[in-house]
């Protein structure tokens, strides 16, 4: 049975982030780019890291890609020779930027296993589409891959991008990360599992209208063709010859069928994927603050990187 933390946070997140489906797609659209409008993407979102100008060291490199430049965050831990760089993709589906909790994960990672983090700051949908970042975030990440260890990973809609930029590089011979973690990833923007609408009427985050729009905004349109290429929905690309992998999921998430698929894709192929299934946990759970669930994946993703 979940915790009484994870139940508060069940209850709260979706309040705090007003968590509720799109009334059409056309007014979501305006709303996220209205949005989109009025953010500062200049500096990190460090609220949730204390000290961190102290603790941290941050280096910005530009990236570019078909849609312009956009910048690409390199942390690194005050006091620390790196040892392996982590790659992260952020979550948000593929809409919303790098979220404070997110910013707080990752650090802890690079603490925790004397790494620098390299974050992303990609282009988001609806202005833009996978073909806008692919390219130079699968660059970014066979640079590092050639210098060093790279643990290559993401949360939700990240965790995605994570896995489909890990299926680039295999398919282009080039450096490879030597890990994959992939937390609650959104795999599948086809949705074509028959039981998601089952676990999305439990899920209260997660929302089908929002996640069909944010699905064809990223892949361009709505095609089966586009929303089913490897870029845009990597569960359902070939596997064999992937790095080694770590997937957590909670089952109160709308994700989890994409996850399962994904799981019995891997044990049909040659790719190492271990599946943590959490019952009646929500959606990126491993990233829940004080949550001691959350607890038990931090130990899980310790174990699996070191």
């Amino acid at each position: 049975m979940p915790s009484r933390r994870h139940q508060l946070l069940a209850w709260a997140v979706p309040r705090l982030r007003k968590s509720r489906d799109l009334d059409t797609e056309p007014t979501e659209r305006a709303r996220v780019e209205r949005w989109h409008a009025g953010l500062d993407r200049s500096r990190l979102p460090t609220v949730a890291v204390p000290r961190f100008e102290r603790r941290f060291a941050v280096v910005t490199e530009t990236l570019t890609g078909p849609g312009g430049d956009f910048p690409s965050y390199v942390v690194t831990p005050r006091g620390v020779q790196p040892t392996r760089t982590v790659v992260w993709m952020h979550g948000g589906g593929f809409m919303a930027p790098i979220d404070p909790f997110h910013l707080r994960y990752v650090t802890r990672l690079a603490r925790a296993l004397g790494a620098r983090v390299v974050l992303p700051d990609y282009p988001l949908a609806p202005e833009h589409t996978w073909a806008d970042s692919h390219d130079a975030l699968v660059s970014l990440v066979g640079r590092y891959a050639a210098e060093g260890p790279v643990v290559l990973g993401g949360d939700s809609a990240g965790g995605g991008l994570a896995l489909a930029v890990a299926v680039a590089l295999r398919d282009r011979g080039g450096a490879q990360p030597t890990h994959l973690l992939l937390h609650s990833p959104w795999v599948d923007l086809t949705t074509s599992t028959p039981e998601t609408p089952d676990f999305s009427a439990r899920d209260p985050w997660l929302f089908l209208g929002k996640l069909h729009a944010y699905a064809a905004w990223w892949a361009g349109s709505s095609s089966p063709a586009d929303l089913g290429r490897p870029e845009v929905s990597p569960g359902l690309a070939p596997l064999d010859g992937l790095p080694v992998a770590l997937m957590t999921c909670g089952t109160r998430d709308t994700l989890v069928p994409g996850c399962r698929l994904l799981a019995r894709r891997a044990a049909a192929s040659t790719w190492d994927l271990t599946y943590v299934e959490e019952p009646d946990l929500l959606h990126v759970y491993a990233l829940l603050p004080g949550v001691p669930e959350a607890r038990r994946a931090w130990r899980q993703t310790l174990d699996f990187l070191r």
